[in-house]
């Protein structure tokens, strides 16, 4: 064997850019990463993985990725500085402004880069606790919100969703699994593109609702192209055709749910006929859909990021989880649990209706009881919500942030309200931002820390963990060596806890800063009740099936009468105001702009990697060829695309998979509006088109991100 042939390791790991968590399987050579690759001996994924997946190596030795800390200095330029350095002047401002304007004057926001790091997101919690600060933000309150509103109105069933795999019909809204690689309980695994198509060949039935014939749309035997916002209407409808047409689950319903004559009485105006006049679809389609779904007899509905960020998204989540539970789409006593995430203690899953305080504290309403400052909008899933963040900071008073730390994230590009939070940003006394690369946020931040990739450090598949159908974890060490002076996310927040005498309580004791834990104790102690010990999954390299646990819906606890409700008060009121809306294209918007998704990004993170020849630089803004004809428009043509709020300029293009009268574009394009670039070389941004202000959703902010009001004007 060669020398250069002994040097090269192969090493069993997973994807950590979405919750899909694929196995890789990685060549590495003297610590430095050459290829990744799907792993086909992984239980779940079997070899498959996606194009940003094997681009990691790319983002890992890129040119320009951050090798060491920067610091602004007084003149505005940016200068190298160690980050023990870095750590202590960070600890003793982030202490300085907490000591004049309390703990609440510091947030955190973890964007998209975080978000598969659970050690991250654990001691980024506790560190928070610690010093006493309630503003943590996350990407997951920009686009699914609504899904961690839902339980506290609807409520939860304890034995949980039907599986994907005993479905025989599933209705998917506003999602496209097959790009996004992100999935919902109950719908196709986003880690086997091939899972749907075996199923669709055992016979399952797939319904589709989307604006645009997406990937999934093409595969389905119904597909409602209905008009962009009009979600609410569709289901307000399909529920009044399955309560006339008795197609509902009426044992389960007389056992364990309440409102159904309030909420029959409230979608009583939501005929078909007006229905497919609103939505703008056959209304005899609209019947087929409810008849097939209503007849399963197993199968769920779900919602993706499309009616999340769409008009009333709370009611869509609503109304889509009413109708799961009218036609009795929960898991049964001694049905398979779905998701038995191993990670998790072994507890009881009941076949009923759970009151909150039995859910977790992400989404117990008892534990989500703070107020921002903001329009008195909700904390949810233990945090608050991105979209009154810009003005936190920018909002004068007791409580005002001024000191930010942006973990693997992009608020530049992937916040809503642009110009806002342009402002906010600049506004603050302190921003510091942990990344790979210089970004639009960087070049406004006080300290840029310079982190470690993914395969840089040791992982669990914690994420993932609450959406696997099968007892699957899987643990990675180390991939590749970090080159430079870099902080792992996780240490970051140790360091500083170290400096400033904070406590780090984690669900296994506190964490003793001076002395930290290595990684699988670490990972014990954020996991301490894990239905496998850490040590023993650690012990399968590239995961493993934990046949031992064999949860089932466990039988009802007796004397315990909590019940669904499909007609809270405020669901109802949304309802009733939604019947009585206006078309606002009557105020001289001609389209409607809806958000969607490319392989080869997710939100923000995969814009300096090099393209293919199908990929652009930019994100066009999709047009059906009919609509281009009818504006004098042809494909490449530059555009003025306004709104109420905001103007971008946009390159249009054709597509006959979008609905006529629909705009379709990607977020988290445009690059740095400080220095001007071509819309055709960085692309456009939606978020400029977008105000947090006005046309939100009155619990937790969520603005009108998609179904957006526009017109269009040629150049």
């Amino acid at each position: 064997m060669c020398r250069e042939e002994s040097e090269m390791e192969t090493k069993r790991t997973f994807c950590r850019i979405c919750a899909a968590y694929c196995g890789l399987v990685a060549d590495v050579e003297k610590g430095r990463l050459l290829e990744v690759r799907g792993d086909p001996d992984h239980a779940l994924s079997r070899g498959y993985s996606c194009v940003k997946g094997r681009r990691i190596p790319e983002t890992v030795n890129h040119a320009e990725r951050l090798r060491n800390c920067l610091v602004r200095n007084a003149q505005g330029e940016f200068e190298t500085i160690e980050s023990r350095d870095a750590l202590d002047e960070i600890a003793e401002k982030l202490t300085e402004i907490i000591d004049q304007h309390g703990p609440r004057a510091v947030a955190t926001f973890t964007g998209t880069g975080a978000w598969g790091n659970g050690a991250t997101l654990e001691i980024e919690k506790a560190w928070h606790h610690g010093i006493g600060s309630i503003m943590r933000h996350s990407a997951a309150t920009i686009d699914q919100q609504a899904k961690m509103v839902s339980p506290w109105f609807h409520g939860l069933w304890g034995g949980g969703a039907q599986s994907f795999e005993s479905a025989d019909v599933i209705l998917l809204i506003g999602q496209n699994p097959l790009v996004a690689g992100q999935y919902q309980h109950g719908g196709p695994p986003g880690y086997s593109p091939t899972a749907l198509r075996q199923a669709r060949q055992r016979g399952l039935k797939l319904i589709v609702v989307d604006p645009r014939q997406t990937e999934l749309a093409r595969q389905a035997d119904l597909h409602l192209q209905l008009v962009p916002g009009e979600d609410p209407t569709l289901f307000a409808a399909m529920i009044r055709q399955v309560l006339d047409e008795g197609l509902e689950d009426a044992e389960f319903c007389a056992e364990h749910v309440e409102g159904i004559g309030a909420l029959r009485s409230a979608v009583d105006d939501f005929t078909l006929d007006y229905a497919a006049e609103r939505c703008g679809l056959p209304a005899d389609q609209i019947r087929e859909a409810t008849r097939l779904f209503a007849r399963g007899p197993r199968g769920m509905a779900s919602t993706g990021t499309g009616p999340s960020m769409a008009p009333h998204p709370n009611l869509t989540e609503h109304l889509v989880q009413s109708l799961n539970t009218l036609c009795g789409r929960w898991g049964r006593e001694g049905d398979p649990v779905n998701a038995p995430s191993v990670l998790t203690p072994d507890l009881p899953r009941p076949a009923q209706a759970v009151p909150g305080d039995f859910l977790p504290p992400d989404l117990s309403p008892t534990a989500n009881t703070e107020k921002s400052r903001i329009r008195g909008l909700r904390q949810l899933f233990q945090e608050m919500p991105t979209a009154a963040l810009a003005e936190e900071i920018l909002t004068p008073g007791q409580g005002q942030v001024r000191a930010l730390i942006v973990v693997g994230g992009n608020p530049v590009l992937s916040w809503p309200d642009q110009a806002r939070t342009l402002a906010a940003l600049e506004a603050l006394d302190l921003l510091v931002v942990l990344d790979l690369r210089k970004t639009p946020t960087t070049r406004r931040a006080d300290y840029v820390i310079a982190s470690t990739h993914f395969m840089e450090r040791a992982e669990l598949t914690f994420l993932g963990d609450f959406f696997f159908e099968k007892p699957f974890s899987q643990f990675t060490d180390t991939v590749s060596q970090p080159a430079g002076d870099l902080i792992e996310e996780k240490d970051f927040f140790i360091e500083l806890a170290r400096r400033m005498g904070t406590k780090l309580e984690l669900p296994g004791g506190l964490l003793d800063p001076e002395n930290p834990p290595n990684t699988l104790e670490f990972f014990e102690m954020v996991r301490p009740a894990s239905k496998v010990p850490i040590t023993k999954i650690a012990r399968y390299e590239g995961g493993h099936i934990f046949d031992e646990i064999e949860l089932r819906v466990a039988p009802a606890i007796e004397g315990l009468e909590t019940r669904l409700d499909v007609a809270p008060a405020e669901m109802i009121s949304v309802l009733r105001n939604v019947r009585n809306e206006r078309n606002e294209r009557e105020d001289g918007f001609t389209h409607l702009l809806v958000c969607r998704r490319v392989k080869h990004m997710v939100n923000s993170v995969g814009h300096d990697l090099p393209r293919s020849k199908n990929e652009k630089s930019y994100n066009p803004a999709y047009l059906h060829p009919d609509d281009l004809d009818a504006l004098a428009l042809t494909s490449g043509d530059r555009v003025g695309i306004s709104s109420e709020d905001g103007s971008i300029e946009a390159i249009v293009e054709a597509a006959k998979d979008v609905r006529r009268g629909v705009v379709s574009m990607t977020h988290c394009y445009g690059g740095d509006p400080a220095h001007k670039a071509e819309p055709q070389e960085v692309g456009s941004s939606v978020n400029a088109l977008i105000a947090v202000d006005r046309n939100y959703d009155p619990i937790c902010g969520q603005p009108r991100m998609s179904a957006i009001p526009i017109k269009l004007r040629k150049y």
